[in-house]
C-alpha cells in the first residue's frame, strides 16, 4: 500500500448565480424547472443502495399550485424502516474502515457534481416543492449545500490532525472512529442544505445513517440520493426513507443499535425524541448523541440611532424572504417610538409592493406557505391580530388559497410587548412590531430577552457603539447567531457557523467542527517502547546503610 500525509484541498464558498435576464444560468434552470413540472417524477425509497418502489404511491403537491403533482413517492412501514436499520447496520464495518481519505473524495466529488451538472435539477425540484423562488433555491439547495460538503471535508481534516503530545518513553495518538451504532438524521422542510447535511456529516466521520426527510423534501432528496450514488457512495451508507413520522421514529428509537440523532425541527418534537431516548437509556449499546436545531421566535432590535433604511430593509428581506419559512426569520421586532413614525409608512408601502404567486414567474419575491396546516395556522394569526384591540395590521394581512397556499406578507403592530404574536414561533410571513418609548432602550433589552423561550437569531441596528456593545452584553444567552447592522438570516458555513439554544436547540452550529466532532468517538492510543521489566518501584528498595 502507498502512504502519504494528504491534505485535503482548502475550501472556498461557492459563488451564488445572479439568474438575471439574460444571464445562460437563467434560461437553463428555466428549461429543467419546466422538464421536472410535467415529469411527475416517482420517488422510491433507497435502502442498501437499491430503490424500493411499490405501487402505492403518495401524490407531492407544488404549495404553490394545488393541481401540479410534481412527484409520487413511496411509503415506507415497519418492513422498509427495519431494512434501513439492517442496511446502515451491514455497511457499517466497511464504511468505518474506509480511509478518511476516500470518504472525503467522494463528498468533494459530490460538491462538484452538484455545482456542475446537477445544479439546474436540484435547484428546480426545491422550486417546486417547496416554492422557492430561483434565488432562495440558488443560496439553499446549491450554494450552501455544495459549501458544507467542502467545508464539512477541511474541517473533518482539521479534527483528525488533533494529536495529544508523545515523550521519549511513548508515542501517544488519538484515532477517531464512528458511532457505534447508526446514525437517525430527521430533516425539515424549509432547506435543502440542511436535509442533505444531516445524513451526511455524520457519513464523512464514518457512520452509517438511516435518513428521514420531510415528505415535502422528497423530490429534491430523490436527486441528491442520485447525485451521492453518482460521486461513489458505498451502498447502504445512507438508506433514506418515508412514511409515518411517529411509526418510524418510534421503530428507529427502540432499536439498541441507535447511535446519535441528528435532527432539525420543531422543539416538541426534538423534546420527544429526547423524553423517548431517555426513557429507552438502559437499552443501548451507547448512550445516544443528541444534536437538534429547533424552534426560533427571531428579533430585531433598533436602537434610535438606527440607519432607517438599512432597518427597513432587512425587516423585509428577513421577514418575508421564502415567506418566513427560516428559522432564522425574524417575526418580532422593537423599534423607537420616534423611528417607528418615520419608517411605518415607507415600510407598509414595500410590503403591500412585494410581488408574490408561482414561482415559476421570476418576477416575485415570494411563493406559497408549504401546505394547508401552516395556511390556516397563519391565517388564525392573522384573524386573532385583526380582532384584537392591542394591536392593528399594518401592510398584509390577506390569504388567498384558490390556487395554492398564499399568504400575504403582513406586519402588525402592537402596542404589548407580551402580545401573543411576539412570543409565539408561527414560521410564517408574519411580523409583529412593538414600538418602545425611545428612553426605555435599557428596558427592552430584558423584554428582548426573557420575552421567548428560543435562542437561535437576533439583530441589533445600531450606529452608536456603545448601544451595539450593551446589546451583544445583555442579550449574550438571547441568540446564537448575532447579527450587528444586518438581517439575522443568511448564514454562510465557513464565515457563520449557525445554531443556538434554549429551546432553539444544542448549538452544535452545523458547518463548523464542534458539529462534526459530535458524530466521532475518540480513542487514545499509547504505544510504550520499551515497558518495564519489573513491577517494583525504586521508593520501595531498601534504606541505605547509615
Amino acid at each position: 500500500m502507498a502512504d502519504a500525509h494528504v491534505h485535503t484541498p482548502p475550501p472556498a464558498n461557492e459563488a451564488v448565480r445572479s439568474y438575471a435576464p439574460g444571464t445562460p444560468e437563467r434560461a437553463s434552470v428555466q428549461a429543467r424547472l419546466a422538464d421536472l413540472t410535467d415529469a411527475n417524477t416517482e420517488i422510491p425509497l433507497v435502502i442498501g443502495g437499491k430503490p424500493v418502489m411499490s405501487a402505492n404511491l403518495r401524490p407531492i403537491n407544488a404549495p404553490h399550485r394545488h393541481e401540479l403533482v410534481v412527484g409520487r413517492h413511496v411509503t415506507g412501514g415497519v418492513k422498509e424502516t427495519q431494512a434501513a436499520i439492517d442496511a446502515a447496520l451491514a455497511a457499517r464495518p466497511g464504511w468505518a474502515s474506509t480511509p478518511f481519505k476516500d470518504r472525503a473524495a467522494i463528498f468533494l466529488r459530490a460538491a462538484a457534481l452538484l455545482a456542475g451538472p446537477w445544479r439546474d435539477t436540484v435547484n428546480a425540484a426545491t422550486m417546486l416543492g417547496q416554492s422557492k423562488t430561483v434565488q432562495q433555491a440558488e443560496i439553499d439547495s446549491a450554494a450552501e449545500l455544495i459549501d458544507f460538503w467542502r467545508f464539512n471535508v477541511h474541517y473533518a481534516d482539521q479534527l483528525l490532525a488533533q494529536q495529544p503530545g508523545s515523550d521519549p518513553t511513548a508515542w501517544n495518538r488519538m484515532e477517531y472512529r464512528g458511532l457505534e451504532g447508526f446514525v437517525f438524521a430527521i430533516t425539515p422542510f424549509n432547506f435543502t442544505s440542511i436535509a442533505l447535511n444531516l445524513p451526511t456529516a455524520p457519513a464523512l466521520m464514518g457512520n452509517t445513517v438511516v435518513f428521514k426527510p420531510s415528505r415535502e423534501t422528497l423530490l429534491v432528496c430523490h436527486f441528491l440520493m442520485e447525485v451521492l450514488r453518482v460521486a461513489g457512495l458505498p451502498d447502504g451508507v445512507i438508506n433514506m426513507i418515508a412514511g409515518d413520522a411517529v411509526q418510524i421514529s418510534g421503530q428507529v428509537l427502540a432499536d439498541r443499535n441507535l447511535a446519535g440523532i441528528h435532527f432539525t425541527g420543531s422543539t416538541g418534537v426534538f423534546q420527544s425524541l429526547w423524553k423517548t431516548v431517555g426513557n429507552n437509556i438502559a437499552k443501548y449499546r451507547t448512550y445516544p448523541r443528541l444534536v437538534g436545531e429547533t424552534g426560533g421566535k427571531d428579533f430585531i432590535l433598533a436602537h434610535p440611532s438606527a440607519d432607517q433604511t438599512a432597518l427597513t430593509t432587512a425587516m423585509i428581506r428577513g421577514a418575508f424572504e421564502y415567506q418566513g419559512q427560516k428559522c432564522s426569520a425574524p417575526s418580532r421586532a422593537y423599534i423607537p417610538q420616534s423611528t417607528w413614525k418615520r419608517i411605518k409608512a415607507d415600510l407598509a408601502e414595500q410590503v403591500e409592493g412585494i410581488p408574490m404567486g408561482d414561482i415559476a414567474d421570476f418576477r416575485n419575491f415570494m411563493g406559497a406557505v408549504i401546505n394547508e396546516e401552516a395556511f390556516k395556522k397563519h391565517k388564525g394569526a392573522i384573524a386573532y391580530a385583526r380582532g384584537n384591540a392591542r394591536s392593528s395590521i399594518v401592510a398584509g394581512g390577506r390569504t388567498d388559497a384558490r390556487q395554492g397556499w398564499f399568504v400575504r406578507p403582513t406586519v402588525i403592530e402592537t402596542t404589548d410587548p407580551s402580545f401573543r404574536l411576539m412570543e409565539e414561533e408561527l414560521f410564517g410571513p408574519i411580523l409583529t412590531v412593538y414600538a418602545y418609548p425611545d428612553k426605555d432602550f435599557d428596558r427592552t433589552l430584558d423584554i428582548v430577552d426573557q420575552t421567548s423561550p428560543y435562542a437561535l437569531t437576533g439583530a441589533i441596528f445600531a450606529r452608536d457603539r456603545a448601544a451595539v456593545i450593551k446589546a451583544a452584553d445583555r442579550l449574550v444567552h438571547a441568540a446564537g447567531n448575532f447579527y450587528v447592522n444586518d438581517k439575522p438570516t443568511g448564514a454562510v458555513v465557513g464565515l457563520q457557523p449557525f445554531g443556538g439554544a434554549r429551546a432553539s436547540g444544542t448549538n452544535d452550529k452545523a458547518g463548523s467542527p464542534l458539529n462534526l466532532v459530535r458524530w466521532t468517538s475518540p480513542r487514545t492510543v499509547k504505544e510504550t517502547y520499551v515497558p518495564p521489566m519489573d513491577y517494583r518501584y525504586p521508593y520501595m528498595a531498601d534504606e541505605l546503610p547509615t
